[in-house]
């Protein structure tokens, strides 16, 4: 009888279950892209599981406790759809000197790592946010994020960015990573937020 495959996520952790003629249908526990583990529990016919070891499986008919399943194994039975798991969101906060859109040094080396993360991914979709401290007034803060962002866009572009989707938004000084209060400046929120996914 043909084997159907059947995967879900739940609490940031993966579960794969593996449908057939019964004894070799089962459910497997795998860790996030992350490294985290959450747990499942299985109710079947003859009982209930709960999971939470990652690489573990019981029966999919609850019949017995978890037990450690080898990779070779995995490998077998869930090779393609681990394969099909889609590449964890990567975020890098970018830093401006104060008063324009000049990146800091450490920032400027950053856009190689941004480019790197994009190109791993087969249509990647950019989101560029511009941020400022809370030095000067709403309105002038507002276009100086924007112009950020824009600016890091087009940083990334000119060095060969190719993405599915580039978005570019303005949060001027609404979101600040380190609360101040008005008129202060703060070198970590005059910056750019990009997110690849």
């Amino acid at each position: 009888m043909p084997t159907k495959l059947i995967k879900c996520f739940l609490a940031g952790s993966c579960i794969l279950a593996l449908t057939a003629c019964a004894p070799k249908s089962y459910v497997v526990l795998l860790e996030s892209p992350d490294g985290t583990t959450g747990q499942v529990i299985v109710k079947g016919q003859k009982g209930e599981q709960v999971i939470s070891t990652a690489r573990h499986a019981v029966p999919a008919d609850g019949s017995a406790p978890p037990v450690a399943v080898d990779l070779v194994k995995l490998e077998k039975d869930f090779g393609d759809a681990m394969a099909a798991r889609p590449k964890l969101p990567a975020h890098f906060l970018l830093y401006f000197e104060s008063g324009g859109i000049k990146l800091t040094k450490e920032s400027l080396a950053l856009l190689a790592k941004i480019l790197e993360d994009a190109n791993t991914r087969p249509a990647p979709d950019i989101s560029v946010i511009g941020h400022t401290d809370t030095a000067g007034n709403d309105k002038t803060n507002e276009a100086l994020s924007l112009k950020r962002a824009k600016a890091v866009a087009e940083m990334l572009k000119e060095k060969g960015l190719k993405a599915r989707e580039l978005t570019v938004e303005s949060h001027g000084e609404r979101n600040q990573l380190v609360k101040t209060p008005d008129n202060t400046q703060e070198p970590r929120n005059r910056r750019v937020e990009v997110s690849v996914r």
